[in-house]
């Protein structure tokens, strides 16, 4: 099956909503970020299972409904107020740095699209920032990691114990502001201690993941990135993604999953 014949959403008039609408339209987008990201010499890198989409299927994976990238924390910072500058008339930049209404626990920033509207299956991740709703582009962020489990957990753990304190809160409509600063101040605190290491990772923000067995990369399996084509497009992807998607999929990524499995996974709704 490919994406053309996925139907996401049957409208009223009879016609359909397909994953391959949704896959122009993230695309449009990604060129659009791409572009941004390049002009101010900002590091960036397809992640996860776009990644494994590049790599794969030079492109989208047929059946996937999101697409994700990653970049390193001090470029994150910098890219937050360019992005907001230069994407403002068409895209609105979601991300706790400029909205404390952002939840902490998801990917550091989602770059959504306005006049668009989408719903996903995980309420407990829902957003709560309520001026947009948008199809998005979600930017993980990435710090310097330390091989040593000694000098990595005390930090790791700390945000493991904070994430459920986080959700409760959540759960109640009450913005446990404080808290999200102190997540977030542990984890540059982390990327700090560790700027000579030669190893990188998911920030400490991202605790879906065992605190024993974190997703870890050398960095010089990831920069400097390469470039990668993508439904006719490039865009950057680490420099030996073999070796990373090995980690960050499995090492059998080369490998499809069962057919039964071969479905969109997050959208609830959508509105394009």
């Amino acid at each position: 099956m490919n994406a053309q014949e996925i139907i996401l959403k049957q409208l009223d008039d009879g016609t359909a909503i397909t994953l391959k609408d949704l896959h122009n339209i993230l695309l449009s987008m990604m060129k659009d970020v791409d572009q941004v990201l390049r002009q101010h010499n900002i590091p960036y890198f397809l992640n996860g299972g776009s990644a494994l989409g590049a790599y794969r299927h030079h492109g989208f994976i047929p059946w996937d409904d999101d697409i994700d990238i990653a970049m390193m924390m001090d470029d994150f910072k910098k890219a937050i107020p360019i992005l907001e500058d230069e994407l403002k008339d068409k895209y609105i930049i979601h991300c706790f740095e400029t909205r404390s209404c952002y939840n902490v626990l998801i990917p550091g920033m989602k770059i959504r699209l306005k006049n668009t509207n989408i719903k996903e299956f995980n309420e407990l991740l829902s957003n709560k920032c309520k001026d947009s709703d948008g199809v998005f582009i979600d930017v993980f962020v990435y710090s310097k990691v330390n091989a040593s489990k000694v000098k990595d957990l005390p930090l790791r753990l700390l945000n493991q114990a904070l994430m459920p304190v986080i959700v409760f809160f959540e759960n109640l409509n009450i913005n446990p502001v404080w808290i999200k600063k102190w997540f977030k101040w542990n984890a540059k605190v982390y990327h700090q201690l560790n700027l000579k290491s030669k190893w990188v990772g998911f920030d400490l923000t991202w605790t879906f993941k065992s605190a024993l067995n974190p997703f870890v990369f050398k960095e010089d399996d990831i920069f400097p990135c390469q470039e990668m084509d993508f439904e006719g497009e490039r865009f950057f992807v680490p420099k030996n993604i073999e070796t990373y998607l090995e980690t960050a999929i499995a090492p059998t990524f080369r490998d499809l999953p069962p057919e039964e499995l071969r479905k969109p996974k997050h959208l609830k709704d959508i509105e394009l």
